[in-house]
């Protein structure tokens, strides 16, 4: 493993993959991470920003690195000073690469979808749920066990069925995302593995992965077997960090 790139993609993949969660659990660091490893993989991937609601985490930021690696970005539309502060809208691009994924018989292209948090994302992804759920899709669903409002496995349960009545769409998956920003060790990974589980089994879903920060691994010179104590562990790079660290 090497700073800066992960290890690969930590399991299957639909044509189309949404990205949802509460507020600050790490959606868009996951999704970043997911995008450039399918591309390292050889899907024709593509990177749908829809968070038009937090202007500090915003796959739009990172479209040098996407296209860097061959990945396409579809980003809001700002207005018109062409800032972050801008309220953005989502285009009609999102539906046509969702088509195009599903129209793929060989299954090499792909969708993320980077939604924005709670209800309000939610809705934005109700614009386009039919679109996305005209094939075989994945809605992961991203938890923080660190996070102050979905501490209890009941809490982060709840948040998911207020997304999915809102978005019109059904999770698949759980994945556990958990952090504390830069002072994560693989400590908080395995604390944060029975969280990740019972929110799973509350919400009838299996556990996609449980992520672990490349930079923690190798902080604690653990190397490559680190992950062998973390279920279906995905070592992911830290690209996403607040404008304040």
């Amino acid at each position: 493993m090497t700073a800066g790139a992960s290890t690969g993609l930590p399991f299957p993949l639909e044509p189309v993959v949404v990205v949802t969660g509460h507020y600050g659990v790490g959606k868009t660091n996951f999704a970043l991470n997911l995008a450039l490893d399918a591309a390292a993989a050889g899907y024709r991937a593509t990177l749908a920003d829809m968070d038009v609601v937090n202007p500090y985490f915003r796959s739009n930021e990172y479209r040098d690195l996407l296209e860097g690696a061959g990945a396409r970005l579809i980003a809001p539309v700002f207005g018109h000073t062409g800032t972050s502060l801008d309220v953005p809208s989502v285009t009609g691009e999102l539906a046509v690469a969702a088509a195009e994924a599903y129209r793929d018989e060989t299954g090499r292209t792909i969708v993320i979808v980077d939604a924005g948090g709670d209800d309000v994302g939610a809705t934005t992804l109700a614009r386009f749920a039919p679109a996305l759920a005209a094939g075989p899709y994945a809605m992961l669903y991203v938890v923080n066990a660190f996070r102050n409002l979905t501490q209890t496995s009941a809490d982060a349960v709840a948040v998911l069925r207020e997304i999915e009545a809102k978005s019109h769409l059904e999770a698949t998956a759980v994945v556990g995302n958990s952090h504390l920003q830069g002072e994560t060790t693989m400590g908080h990974i395995a604390e944060s593995v029975p969280y990740t589980q019972a929110v799973a089994s509350m919400a009838g879903l299996p556990v996609a992965c449980i992520t672990a920060p490349i930079q923690a691994i190798q902080r604690e010179n653990t190397g490559s077997t680190a992950l062998s104590g973390i279920p279906n562990g995905y070592a992911v790079s830290v690209y996403v960090k607040p404008p304040w660290s």
